[in-house]
């Protein structure tokens, strides 16, 4: 399929805060189609982190949405902020979310996370020997408790709906496949 092209018109940012930027374009379709609020939600993108501790247990965060009012088993995330290196955005979130530092990383994707309304990209990461070596340090924002899994066990909630972030099902399939744990589950049954 070649590309087609939407041509931009006007474009205003209608939201510029800390928590979100979105802007409202009015573009003209190949077919000259006028849509006057196409909105598109920017972003710096974010990180995901696969933490296995030493003793291949996962780091995973219990933590509080107010967007859907829920809380959920997730793995550690966080927004990169501008001009940060996705490592390095990594390494700070997983320590401050969880308290937990790792001297081993694989960035082992970096995806679109949701390309319909939004220029966000998910760089995840598989963190090997962590260990807890600070206490957590969360924003005003961040509720969220620590909790460690097996392998076994974050296939299972992955399957069975524990863990519902669809960015964290992705990643989570993502790790498992990258570190040959679906293919060894799959053999187990």
């Amino acid at each position: 399929m070649e590309k087609p092209v939407w041509r931009v018109r006007s474009s205003q940012y209608v939201i510029d805060s800390p928590h979100m930027r979105l802007r409202m374009d009015e573009v003209e379709l190949p077919n000259g189609t006028i849509v006057p609020d196409y909105y598109v939600r920017e972003s710096h993108g974010f990180v995901m982190m696969f933490a296995l501790t030493t003793a291949r247990q996962v780091v995973l965060v219990r933590q509080y949405r107010y967007g859907n009012d829920s809380v959920g088993i997730e793995l550690p995330a966080g927004s990169i902020d501008p001009g940060e290196d996705p490592l390095v955005c990594a390494q700070r979130e997983l320590a401050e979310e969880t308290g937990y530092t790792a001297p081993r990383w694989e960035r082992i994707l970096v995806r679109a996370a949701e390309p319909v309304r939004s220029n966000a990209q998910v760089n995840a990461f598989v963190a090997f020997d962590a260990e807890r070596t600070s206490d957590q340090q969360l924003d005003d924002t961040e509720h969220i408790d620590v909790e460690l899994a097996s392998i076994d066990d974050v296939l299972a909630m992955i399957r069975d709906g524990r863990m519902s972030s669809l960015s964290s099902v992705a990643v989570g399939y993502a790790a498992l496949d990258y570190l040959g744990a679906l293919t060894t589950s799959a053999t187990a049954r």
